[in-house]
């Protein structure tokens, strides 16, 4: 399909969709766009508990690309919901969404694919590389995080030294923070009350400290995450604060520290030179320990990316998609 140079494709609709029982009472939707007999290609979205949007599928050509996409556990259109208190997160851990990824590959008959996610979506894009490489072609990740202990402190705590009054805010919060588990766990449990006062107020102080770190980025329409509809806020922050209070239950230093296992898998990663969300640092190491990795630093974007930062992904997924 032709395109002008650095555009994304036009937008498409799904051609199939679903709900996958992945157990434990939850079902996982999830849809399939572009050519059926395309390369496929997951989609892995940010958050945790952002749920995957139509704007993700025009990053593919949609004649080369069979392309998946799914909301994770308790997210978008995914049940039950991370906004009833009621739903229990108990099963809603990196382990759960591996396997729920690898039970969907199944169930769409997929042999290999590639892998695209950011932000929270590149840890977990790599956390089931890294359990399952034979089964991932090609790897691109903007963004990059790897939900480290030492990522999670940078962004809500560090972060602070350049937005005090913002962290100020944000910790006053949860006055109850010097308990067990520290500043995120007392929102986690905040998220979880039975009083949707205090539920709403903990996801607008929680999303108000998100959009101070980005408050830098040049953006369009609403705030990033302040501007999110009631219910997906509600879950956004909800489910966030499960994964990190609990450093989304993986070793620190394993998705780096286990990088050598993603030898022969070509990958690329883009990350923004002034990004405060997961700084730099991150990409760097994890490009240094990946032998198949190529890092594009782009020099003038943040977390939220730029016109550079669609440029090379486009240029990415373009080059995959004709790769065997």
């Amino acid at each position: 399909m032709h395109r002008e140079p650095g555009e994304k494709y036009p937008p498409i609709e799904s051609y199939d969709q679903g709900m996958l029982d992945v157990g434990d009472g939850n079902l996982v939707y999830w849809e399939v766009c572009g050519n059926p007999a395309g390369k496929p290609a997951l989609v892995v979205h940010g958050g945790p508990g952002s749920g995957c949007t139509p704007g993700a599928r025009r990053n593919f050509d949609p004649d080369l690309y069979r392309v998946v996409l799914f909301d994770q556990r308790n997210c978008g259109r995914s049940t039950p919901h991370a906004s009833d208190p009621a739903t229990d997160l108990r099963h809603n851990t990196t382990a759960h969404l591996v396997a729920d990824m690898e039970a969907l590959r199944h169930h769409l008959g997929v042999e290999r694919w590639l892998l695209y996610g950011w932000s929270w979506g590149s840890t977990l894009v790599l956390a089931y590389a890294e359990q399952h490489p034979e089964r991932v072609s090609e790897i691109v990740i903007p963004s990059v995080t790897t939900t480290r202990r030492s990522e999670i402190d940078w962004l809500y705590r560090g972060a602070g030294q350049l937005f005090p009054e913002a962290w100020d805010r944000f910790r006053a919060g949860v006055p109850e923070a010097g308990g067990p588990g520290g500043l995120l766990a007392a929102y986690a449990r905040r998220t979880e009350s039975p009083d949707p006062e205090v539920r709403a107020k903990a996801t607008a102080d929680w999303c108000a400290w998100e959009d101070a770190v980005l408050s830098t980025e040049a953006h369009t329409g609403p705030a990033p995450y302040g501007g999110r509809p009631g219910r997906d806020q509600l879950a956004f922050v909800r489910i966030c604060a499960h994964y990190f209070s609990h450093a989304a239950w993986l070793e620190e230093g394993q998705l780096i520290r286990d990088a050598g296992r993603l030898a022969g898998i070509p990958g690329v990663l883009v990350h923004g030179r002034f990004d405060l969300g997961s700084p730099l640092t991150t990409a760097w190491e994890l490009a240094k320990a990946w032998p198949d990795a190529e890092l594009t630093v782009i020099e003038d974007a943040g977390h939220l990316g730029g016109p550079a930062t669609t440029r090379a992904v486009l240029a990415a997924l373009d080059r995959f998609a004709r790769r065997a």
